[in-house]
Order: structure tokens, then C-alpha cells, then sequence
């Protein structure tokens, strides 16, 4: 009687387990889209100011940087600062939705050491569904989680380098605004460095509120355990 039980639990332990992998590797390939669209949103973006740029040239050769050049590069390149806007805009939703993936691969994680524990020793991601399981899933430092809105953090992402270019456009957009107002080569230099340090820090605040912002609907169901108190000697 009793050698009819282990077959029934373990028809229902492969059930689940088929029902985990299949909703793990459905996470997988989100997440494979959400990196090929950031790419080409960087791509199209890139692809647009270098065109500007080849177009501005060749205007700047036929006007000689005259008021037809000035008009025509302030409208282009206010353009690319639109397009450049709403580029860091989706890069950083991207980022949240990819952060919102990982944390989904360690709740599947943690169900897959529930129905077999002993497998733990041969896990190198997290089981654990809060920040500190998350940065451990991404090969991030857990003891710099609290470095994660700095700006040489933001620096090395997609939307930190990205945001240095249009900080760029919005410096050159505002030197040509100067000087097709008759400004002197300082007042435009000036201004170019106002336009810059403004949408940069701009930026950067945005970036840095949306890395310390988490989603509501992703509260920690299997939160890291307490660190052990270090003894003190």
C-alpha cells in the first residue's frame, strides 16, 4: 500500500517543477526583449544625431555658419534633444521592467529550493525577492546598494552614459540660441554650459529617483534574511 504514495508526490513535484521552468524561461526571454529594445532605442537615437550632424555640416558649408545655419541647427537639434528626452525616458522604464523580471526568477528560485533544498550549495543567484536578492541575481555588490543612485553608478549604465550625450545637444542647442541672439563667443560659451549642467543634473535626479523608487506591486514575499550581528572584540 504504501509504495503507491511516492509516485503520486512525485508526479506532483515534476508538475510544479515543469509549471516553474516554464514560467522562468517565459521571464528569460522578457527579459532577452527588454535589453534588444534599450540597444535599439540607443541605436535610433545615435542614428538620428549623427545624421543631424552630417546635415548640419553640410549646411554650415553652403551658409558659412550664417543665420540660415543658426535657425536651421537650433530647430534640428532641438529635435534630437526631444528624441534624446524620451529615449532616457524608456531606457529607464526599461531598467524597471528588467528589475521587475529579476526579482519574478528569484520567487521562481525560492519555490524551486522549496521543493528541493539540497540543491541550494549549487545556486549562485538569489532565492530572495528584495533589493539585496536582486543586486546578488545581477552580480551587484549587496553592500552597494546604497551606492546605487550615485553618479558614478548612474555613469555606468545605459541611461547615465546616454544622458551625457543629450546634456551635449541640450550645451550646443543653447550656444546656438546665444549667438543667434548676438551674443559674445562668453555669454555663449556660457550658455552652453548653463544648458549642459542644468539637463544633466536634471537627469541625474531623475535617474537617481527612479533607482530608489520600487514598485508597490513588488513588495519583498521572501525578503533576505537578517545578517548576524558582527561581535565586536
Amino acid at each position: 500500500m504504501s509504495t503507491e504514495i511516492p509516485p503520486v508526490r512525485d508526479a506532483s513535484t515534476a508538475s510544479k517543477l515543469q509549471v516553474l521552468a516554464t514560467e522562468h524561461w517565459s521571464l528569460l526571454a522578457t527579459r532577452s526583449l527588454t535589453y534588444t529594445e534599450s540597444l535599439g532605442r540607443i541605436n535610433m537615437f545615435l542614428a538620428i544625431l549623427s545624421g543631424a550632424v552630417i546635415a548640419l555640416a553640410l549646411v554650415a558649408q553652403a551658409d558659412h555658419f550664417g543665420p540660415a545655419f543658426i535657425s536651421i541647427a537650433v530647430f534640428m537639434l532641438s529635435v534630437v534633444l526631444l528624441v534624446g528626452v524620451f529615449t532616457i525616458a524608456r531606457l529607464t522604464s526599461l531598467n524597471g521592467d528588467d528589475f521587475r523580471w529579476v526579482l519574478g526568477m528569484n520567487r521562481l528560485r525560492s519555490a524551486y529550493l522549496e521543493l528541493h533544498p539540497e540543491l541550494e550549495p549549487h545556486f549562485i543567484t538569489s532565492p530572495y525577492d528584495d533589493l539585496p536578492g536582486a543586486l546578488q541575481t545581477l552580480g551587484i555588490d549587496a553592500t552597494g546598494a546604497d551606492r546605487l543612485g550615485s553618479l558614478f553608478h548612474g555613469l555606468q549604465t545605459l541611461p547615465g552614459m546616454l544622458s551625457l550625450i543629450v546634456a551635449s545637444v541640450a550645451g550646443a542647442l543653447g550656444g546656438l540660441i546665444a549667438l543667434g541672439f548676438g551674443g559674445d563667443p562668453v555669454v555663449v560659451v556660457i550658455a552652453g554650459i548653463i544648458s549642459f549642467a542644468v539637463l544633466w543634473v536634471l537627469t541625474a535626479v531623475w535617474g537617481r529617483r527612479s533607482v530608489r523608487r520600487l514598485d508597490p506591486q513588488l513588495q519583498p514575499r521572501f525578503p533576505s534574511p537578517p545578517k548576524p550581528p558582527t561581535s565586536r572584540g
